[in-house]
């Protein structure tokens, strides 16, 4: 399941539980001791969480001080939630929307890296359609979220004139789609083309949003205020060895991380995990762009500027917010993890 689909309101209530006593930091005991950490994901393990379980696996946090626990998330889980009420250090982010929306609703979390430079966020096509650009979708019937109508499908309408005469509701079932040849459905680049081969027999067309201007960041590393300033180098730390980890896991050894994701997750088999993998290679969702020389996790005033303008044409977000207090770019864009990428 797509994980930039669960919702990103944040509640009066949830808001208000930033006044509440946090749980206090642990402090950095002897030399030889290592800080803990607490890393909270937005969904079950797997492979787009790779990199952080790779740093654990294979030692990488531990290299750099910290004795890292991985809280999974779920549907019935709000991580988010555990981060501003103080009981986890980090979180992943779905998407830049979600920083957004913090600052909308002055909920003190800072945006420290972004681990996807392209959101994995696709319109799958029956290969009978002959889709070849996003504008040849226009007279499909399209199986959109509500989530999905409320974010990305906005954008396609205030970009590219998408109508939403043509959308269909999604409920996380392909038989729709499957049903109809001249349909498109949402889905995740690294997963629903997999579900599909395996259940309907066919490779789908693949539009990836992020290669047409949804530049979204997605899969972000994200704290609170609070701890970036009492805690600087803990959190240059857990970013810097969380980098490390996501090169080693697409370009090295990715065998320990792969054995803890199935560890926690049961239902994840070799087959699905290697497809992710080899996805998120192909379409640079993780390290491209910027990532080239910057090192993986890059963020760039620019590229937040220009989807945050998006975005206000869109009517996804109000235009008088500061949305520069959404993130910061103090802990990455250093090249960390370079030299771990093959010269090939």
């Amino acid at each position: 399941m797509n994980p930039a689909l669960l919702p990103r309101a944040l509640t009066a209530a949830l808001a208000a539980m930033v006044m509440a006593g946090l749980l206090a930091m642990p402090q950095a005991g002897a030399q030889t001791a290592l800080d803990k950490v607490s890393f909270g994901t937005n969904w079950v393990a797997e492979a787009e969480h790779g990199g952080f379980f790779q740093a654990v696996a294979d030692g990488t946090y531990k290299k750099y001080g910290l004795d890292v626990t991985i809280v999974p998330g779920g549907p019935n889980d709000n991580n988010r939630m555990l981060l501003i009420a103080g009981k986890l250090d980090f979180f992943m982010a779905a998407n830049t929307l979600m920083s957004f929306d913090a600052v909308a609703n002055n909920v003190p979390v800072v945006t420290v890296a972004a681990i996807f430079q392209k959101d994995p966020q696709v319109l799958l096509t029956h290969p009978e359609s002959k889709i070849a650009k996003l504008e040849d979708l226009k007279p499909l019937t399209l199986f959109v979220s509500k989530e999905g109508i409320s974010s990305y499908f906005q954008w396609l309408k205030s970009e590219y004139g998408f109508s939403e005469e043509k959308v269909r509701p999604y409920t996380f079932n392909p038989q729709p789609f499957l049903a109809n040849k001249q349909s498109a459905m949402q889905g995740y680049v690294t997963s629903e083309p997999y579900a599909i081969e395996k259940s309907a027999g066919f490779k789908p067309g693949i539009i990836l949003l992020a290669d047409y201007g949804f530049n979204t960041y997605s899969t972000l590393i994200e704290t609170r205020g609070d701890l970036i300033d009492k805690k600087p180098d803990l959190v240059q730390r857990f970013v810097d060895a969380s980098l490390i980890g996501w090169y080693n896991y697409l370009y090295g050894d990715n065998a320990p991380a792969n054995a803890m994701i199935k560890k926690l997750n049961p239902e994840m088999t070799d087959e699905l995990l290697a497809f992710s993998i080899a996805r998120m290679k192909e379409y640079g969702i993780v390290d491209s762009g910027d990532t080239l020389h910057d090192g993986i996790g890059a963020m760039t005033d620019a590229r937040m500027a220009n989807f945050f303008d998006k975005m206000v044409r869109a009517h996804v977000v109000r235009s008088d917010i500061d949305y520069r207090k959404a993130y910061t770019l103090r802990f990455i864009n250093k090249g960390v993890g370079l030299n771990l990428r093959p010269k090939n």
